[in-house]
């Protein structure tokens, strides 16, 4: 059953066996009996564990057929026809108001001959034809839980999935032992059998004893061995948890608010991928590294959540190959991808682990690698630096270092770290910085180095070129200027072996859609005397904030407060960003205590997830402030489900990343994002020369078959774009006040 290394080896002697030491001898029939206790308890485990996933999956199956006739409501009777290459009459179908698929599918053969017009042939093939399309359906819908809207069918499959998400992790490896124990102790107690009694040992004749002592020396180290480590009780947790009572609708939609990740992990495990979690989930990799990465052994018994499919394939891709990039898109786990990774490693005898970050995430980064594995964080970074180290060393477990403290710490020769996981990497792209160089020496010295990035490599290919240089520089020849010209797909199969990437909506099929809300007002007369103000002063950063000059009389403001009060009495939490700390000042002023922050460039990068903690803690609706460049980057904000953007920003990409920040996995709602405008002025100019930029760039991508947007390629040079709309405005203006 696949032990792990160092289990003793035992010997048969006279019913002895011989380990570590010396035993004392205990009857056989007394070893058959804790045996045969073992086996049940096991069997137990493996029963009610079999019992759990079965009720998800009956609740599964509810859902889809929900979801596919729910679809089929949709498609016209009509596209039957598609389904029988044009042979299908439908008239007579439609005249007696079957007008959709889901109509002729409710209907039986026999119903639909007694139609008028409708033989047996066509009642035939329109039934056979309706089924087809549903069973088309059943491998399309993706299987998604809406809080607003709890149908007895979602909430059968919540209070289903409530059960082994308590049970947790511990429940399936538990599970998995208990498969092997009861196939291993099965066949050990059928040999021992005859040296339970004397009279059987004498039937049994001399070979079946010796064979029969000979087992029952397995079971009693095999039993002593299991004792020590606390097996018994671990299979008896795992009944006692998968037993529990099913827990109230109230109880189980609640936790699935709290940590619906975990839910979706556990659905995926059971109900396999869905439909869109095929090649795409293991980042189109070629076909034979997709089979040896799926080969490679992963151990979580360090590990306190349960992987996603394409998380669990990520952790073994960095294992596998050795030295990589996971560039998968933000909000699909890359810290836990990192994290199981290290955990398996520790379960194999490693004990020391690196994390390189920015100071904005060391927080987050020791937060997340306790929560989520039995693996201790150390932060290398401020006061505590020298004590961190000190116990790291000592203890092992893993040092998380921003890029700065990362040239300060120094490890004994007899120190092996097995894994450096350097997160957002693209900082490191310049291999003269200080930090780069800092990063190259970890990377020379370690067998393992991981490199996370957000950020799609394919339309940067230097960028690229230098960050494998750290990890493959044998790869570097194939990888040339024009490597992304033919495709995401077609350029991450010619670097596989050291990039793999997935994109959200490859691998998150049940993440809610983000609903863009462009909020259009007009100057009120003191916003626009602010805003002509600074048009005759030139001054770009005036006219972007002129809105919010007269906070008393601030149309922008005063459609902000109206979003935020429609948000609280739904219970929306709300997060609004801002380029301009003064313009969240008077946001902050205008809203009172409920608003938390704001976070911005002067608020350290150990307090900025703290107060987004306190934010999320709020029951039902609060509001935190940002600035766009701090709260944009490093931070999961996925408890909101309003964004509030005060002004167009330079960089479109700068908006696309604050709002990744609450739409990313464990987002439960749609997300709405409202962008605060106000017409004929600098606002509509930006969005006017950007859209223009974003409409050139999208036809090149669609000559150039590059699927993925190339930030650069719509980012402008800030100093370039305000010079043209000052002047334009300056123009506009002119020329209003003559006519």
């Amino acid at each position: 059953m696949g032990w792990p290394e160092g289990r003793r080896t035992v010997e048969p002697r006279e019913g002895r066996y011989v380990g570590d030491r010396q035993r004392t001898v205990r009857k056989p029939r007394d070893v058959l009996a804790d045996a045969e206790q073992l086996h049940a308890a096991a069997t137990a485990v493996v029963d009610d564990h079999r019992g759990a996933v079965a009720q998800v999956a009956q609740a599964v199956a509810g859902v889809q057929d929900r979801l596919v006739r729910d679809q089929l409501a949709t498609i016209p009777v009509a596209r039957l026809k598609d389904a029988t290459d044009g042979r299908l009459r439908v008239a007579a179908l439609e005249a007696a108001g079957l007008d959709t698929v889901r109509h002729v599918l409710d209907s039986s053969v026999y119903a639909l001959r007694l139609l008028p017009g409708v033989g047996a042939q066509t009642a035939a093939q329109a039934v056979a034809a309706a089924r087809q399309i549903a069973e088309a359906a059943g491998q399309t819908v993706a299987v998604r839980l809406d809080v607003d809207h709890r149908d007895p069918l979602s909430t059968a499959l919540v209070v289903a999935l409530h059960r082994l998400v308590v049970a947790g992790p511990e429940a399936a490896r538990a599970e998995e032992l208990a498969r092997g124990l009861v196939e291993e102790v099965t066949g050990l107690v059928a040999t021992a059998r005859p040296a339970r009694g004397v009279i059987r040992g004498l039937l049994a004749g001399p070979r079946r004893r010796r064979e029969a002592l000979a087992a029952v020396d397995r079971l009693t180290a095999l039993l002593a061995e299991l004792e020590a480590e606390a097996v018994p009780l671990l299979l008896a947790q795992a009944s006692a948890d998968l037993l529990r009572p099913p827990a109230s609708d109230i109880e189980a939609w609640t936790d699935f608010e709290h940590r619906s990740a975990d839910y979706y992990g556990m659905l995926g495990g059971i109900a396999g991928p869905g439909p869109a979690e095929d090649s795409a989930s293991e980042g189109f990799l070629p076909e034979e590294l997709s089979d040896r990465v799926r080969a490679e052994p992963l151990n979580e018994t360090h590990c306190k959540v349960s992987l996603r499919g394409y998380q669990a394939f990520g952790a073994r891709f960095a294992l596998r190959q050795k030295r990589v990039i996971i560039g998968d898109e933000m909000g699909l786990g890359k810290t836990v991808q990192a994290i199981a990774a290290m955990a398996h490693l520790r379960a194999l005898g490693s004990a020391h682990f690196l994390v390189v970050c920015p100071a904005s995430v060391l927080i987050n980064w020791t937060r997340e690698i306790e929560s989520r594995s039995t693996l201790r964080a150390y932060r290398f970074h401020g006061q505590e630096r020298e004590a961190a180290q000190s116990e790291w060393l000592r203890n092992g477990g893993v040092a998380v270092a921003t890029f700065d403290g990362l040239r300060h710490l120094e490890t004994p020769p007899e120190v092996a770290v097995a894994m450096v996981v350097v997160d957002e990497a693209h900082l490191v792209k310049n291999h003269r910085t200080q930090r780069s160089r800092a990063v190259a020496a970890w990377a020379d010295r370690v067998e393992r180095v991981l490199f996370l990035t957000g950020t799609p490599m394919e339309n940067r290919v230097e960028e690229f070129r230098n960050l494998v240089h750290y990890l493959q520089p044998d790869l570097l020849p194939r990888i040339h200027s024009g490597s992304g010209a033919a495709g995401p797909t077609a350029f991450r199969k010619a670097v596989a072996p050291a990039y793999l990437r997935r994109n959200q909506q490859d691998v998150l099929t049940e993440l809610p859609e983000v609903v863009h809300v462009d909020e259009w007002e007009e100057f009120t007369p003191a916003d626009f005397a602010a805003y002509r103000s600074a048009v005759t002063a030139g001054n770009f950063m005036a006219m972007r904030r002129a809105a919010y000059a007269d906070a008393e009389r601030s149309a922008k403001l005063q459609r902000l407060r109206e979003i935020v009060d429609e948000a609280a009495e739904n219970g929306r939490k709300v997060v609004i960003f801002s380029f301009f700390r003064d313009v969240l000042a008077v946001v902050q002023e205008a809203l009172g205590q409920r608003a938390f922050g704001p976070i911005d460039g002067s608020l350290p990068a150990a307090r900025r997830q703290d107060v987004v903690d306190q934010f999320a803690a709020v029951p039902g609706h609060a509001v935190l402030l940002a600035q766009i460049q701090a709260g944009g980057v490093g931070l999961n904000i996925q408890a909101a489900s309003v964004v509030v953007l005060c002004e167009p920003q330079v960089k479109p990409t700068m908006e696309s990343q604050a709002v990744g920040r609450a739409h990313r996995m464990g987002q439960l709602r749609r997300v709405q994002v409202h962008r605060l405008l106000v017409a004929d002025s600098v606002d509509q100019r930006m969005l006017e020369i950007l859209r223009a930029k974003n409409q050139l760039f999208d036809e090149y991508a669609r000559r150039s078959e590059v699927a993925e947007s190339t930030p650069e390629a719509v980012d402008v040079s800030e100093q370039s774009l305000a010079v043209r709309i000052v002047e334009e405005e300056q123009l506009r203006l002119a020329a209003a006040a003559g006519e």
